[in-house]
């Protein structure tokens, strides 16, 4: 059985467990949303995991290119973002919402504590499905698990960096379009999403996700706990507050006043429109 086929296999069953249970949280118990934010988590960690191992050790064990792994991340984005609309499984998206006032504290604790757990249950779930080995390459990769390539490939501060503007990149989108479209909304930010993985693959691969990268290289050798935390978490988290800041000139949570923009100078008349105005009023 070719490779491809186990992976898209294992791709529709993350997909076709996620879709159950979130369809079952959502009917049972609609007020829990931080079980369908566990659901989230998962299923995007357990979709990523899976193209990260193609990424690591698909091209020289059973010839599977970069543009298969861009292929499937893009795919897999999408198919999140479809079944799991009015959630993300991304902390960061949380804390914002947060300081939107849009959710209570102990809500936002709720989701934040389910997110990471649903990301270690994905992990967890990979382990063994890797440890099946079903091909040659999953094979390979439950050997080097425990030796496994980390994404931070760069010194602290210019990790912690890349996450923060990645994430100020993808918020700003995320803001611009939060009111459009899912047709507009679900493309454009998916091809964002694998833009910035793409573009810092040699950095950070630009998880702009928390609790996704606890799970995808927190594991890995090279580096403390600590060290991963301050690119990871802190660096998404900063770039959230900035991009927040930038949209709409204030964090709420934070200050009553707009920081950045006033209405008499957002939306000011020049002075020959103003007298036009007036001229025609008064004809």
């Amino acid at each position: 059985m070719s490779v491809l086929n186990i992976t898209l296999g294992y791709f529709i069953a993350i997909v076709a467990i996620s879709a159950c249970t979130r369809a079952l949280v959502a009917w049972q118990w609609p007020k829990w949303s931080f079980l369908a934010e566990f659901i989230a988590a998962f299923s995007l960690a357990a979709s990523r995991l899976e193209v990260q191992t193609i990424s690591e050790v698909g091209q020289w064990a059973v010839g599977l290119g970069p543009e298969v792994t861009l292929t499937l991340l893009f795919l897999t984005i999408t198919v999140h973002a479809v079944i799991m609309q009015g959630v993300s499984g991304n902390p960061s998206v949380t804390v914002m919402r947060f300081l939107q006032k849009d959710g209570e504290a102990v809500a936002v604790l709720l989701s934040l504590a389910s997110q990471l757990a649903g990301a270690q249950l994905a992990l967890l779930l990979a382990g063994w499905y890797w440890a099946m080995e079903l091909t040659d390459m999953h094979m390979l990769k439950n050997l080097m698990a425990a030796e496994c390539s980390t994404s931070l490939r760069v010194p602290l501060i210019q990790g912690a960096t890349a996450e923060a503007v990645s994430a100020l990149i993808f918020h700003l989108a995320h803001l611009s379009l939060e009111h459009r479209s899912q047709l507009l909304q679900i493309p454009s930010l998916t091809l964002l999403l694998t833009f910035l993985y793409y573009a810092g693959s040699n950095y950070t691969s630009a998880y702009v996700n928390p609790s996704l990268a606890s799970a995808l290289t927190f594991t890995c050798p090279g580096h403390t706990f600590l060290e991963y935390v301050l690119v990871y978490w802190l660096g998404p988290l900063i770039g959230m507050t900035l991009a927040l800041l930038l949209y709409t000139g204030n964090i709420p949570a934070l200050f009553t006043k707009n920081l950045l923009y006033s209405k008499k100078t957002r939306f000011r008349l020049p002075k020959g429109r103003m007298l036009t105005k007036k001229m025609l009023r008064c004809s």
